[in-house]
């Protein structure tokens, strides 16, 4: 990841104008708003485009930073200085929060899929297996979607370090809905980065504590340039505790938007990078459990970082842009409520696309009627995939059941000649018959 320019001093450019008042007020005009056209640009994106008749690129840099300093909000987050991080609600971060407010938080009418207790489930764990894999990948993880997958959904033990990653991710996912209730506290953040580190460490001693003064630990690009240097170790332990404050709402006074507040707390947790290892895994955990914890309930079914995956550079460069200008987080708040909405387009897709195909499936095909709502959902998958390979407590884990109810699925589904039953050792294993459409029309 290339650092991006660093804008210029803007003491010096007010200095260079300001003795002019007529040059000085041609400047200011250059600039009508927070943005140029609908972007909030960095500086190292604004030469690369014409600047306004008769300003250079430095006065038109001016002329924003003076309309964006005056509405920038102050949060506890201090660099290393001691300079606070700030952001401001430009176009459309209004809009964005809005949308958050009626759909996230459940004011407007939910996919019935979601709502629905018999499906719900089916819909979450699928989620956060898509949220395992991702945040995996954008850590190194190499085990493919499809494997990584069959691996959780069959129970099976990971292989390597990288499905190892992925089910801590997906056990971790499923705590922060557990914990959503919680004050968030060190020992809280302590237990999330123990189990996002769980079995895939050399030195098991890391998880679950500090980098020490002497593990001093700095973010490189892929040629070994330093991109982001975090605070001290002897720091950690006060900015933790500053950040468990903003997390619970306790700092700083006058309101932060739920979502913003999420956003910077994801934010804060990899600027500290306060453990050896595992802290980006451990930021997108703590964003998710700030978001429930706020009562936006759609996040059991939204999966971010599988939109931050299609787009890595942009996720890191918003952190970059972030610290090269004046600690200015609008960069960061902006691409992840886009990330957001995004991710909750994909799931409105995807949930009317699953729907489509199950009314399709049900009209064509009367038998799937006397199934129940799991057993439709498994036939519906195995037509699609006619080699498929079934277990109990991949169907178990799938639909949120007991074994009992899991396994009385599966063997009524044999019974009526759908799929084919072996056992193997201990495990029976099921797979569509030979033409199910056939068999589900007699």
């Amino acid at each position: 990841m290339k650092m991006p320019a660093q804008p210029p001093d803007l003491a010096s450019i007010e200095s260079d104008v300001s003795a002019d008042r007529d040059r000085l007020m041609r400047v200011l005009r250059s600039a009508s708003s927070l943005l140029v056209g609908d972007q909030y640009l960095h500086w190292d994106q604004l030469t690369h485009l014409p600047p306004p008749e008769g300003v250079s690129h430095h006065e038109w840099w001016l002329a924003l930073k003076m309309r964006r300093l005056g509405l920038l909000k102050i949060v506890p987050l201090l660099d290393q200085r001691g300079i606070p991080f700030r952001y401001c609600e430009p176009d459309p971060v209004p809009e964005r929060l809005h949308a958050i407010d009626l759909g996230a938080g459940g004011r407007i009418a939910l996919p019935d899929a979601i709502t629905n207790p018999e499906t719900r489930d089916r819909y979450s764990i699928s989620s956060l297996i898509e949220e395992a894999i991702a945040s995996s990948q954008l850590e190194g993880a190499l085990t493919t979607r499809v494997v990584a997958k069959e691996m959780i959904r069959e129970g099976r033990a990971p292989s390597d370090v990288s499905g190892q990653m992925i089910l801590n991710n997906y056990l971790t996912m499923r705590r922060m809905g557990a914990l959503r209730n919680e004050p968030l506290t060190k020992e809280l953040i302590f237990e999330i980065h123990r189990l996002v580190m769980e079995k895939t460490l050399k030195d098991a001693s890391i998880a679950g504590r500090f980098r020490r003064t002497d593990e001093r630990i700095r973010v490189v690009d892929n040629i070994g340039k330093i991109i982001h240097d975090p605070p001290p170790a002897d720091q950690l332990d006060r900015r933790m505790e500053m950040m468990c404050e903003f997390a619970n709402g306790r700092a700083p006074e006058g309101f932060i938007h739920p979502a913003i507040r999420s956003i910077v707390l994801h934010f804060w947790l990899a600027y500290d990078h306060p453990f050896k290892d595992g802290n980006g895994r451990t930021a997108r955990a703590l964003f998710y459990w700030s978001m429930l914890h706020h009562g936006y309930g759609l996040f059991d079914f939204l999966s971010i970082s599988r939109i931050l995956r299609k787009a890595p550079g942009k996720y890191a460069r918003s952190f970059l842009y972030t610290e090269t200008d004046e600690n200015d987080l609008t960069y960061f708040i902006l691409h992840q409520l886009d990330a957001i909405k995004q991710a909750v387009a994909e799931l409105h897709d995807y949930i009317k696309r699953k729907t489509q195909e199950l009314q399709t499936l049900e009209c064509a095909l009367g038998g799937l009627l006397v199934l129940n709502h799991r057993q439709r959902a498994l036939i519906g998958h195995a037509l699609r995939h006619p080699r498929q390979r079934y277990t109990i407590e991949a169907h178990r884990l799938s639909h949120n059941v007991v074994y009992q109810t899991a396994r009385a699925d599966l063997l009524n589904l044999a019974e009526r000649g759908l799929l084919n039953a072996e056992k193997l050792g201990k495990t029976w294993y099921f797979t569509p018959v030979e033409d199910l459409e056939k068999s589900l029309k007699h």
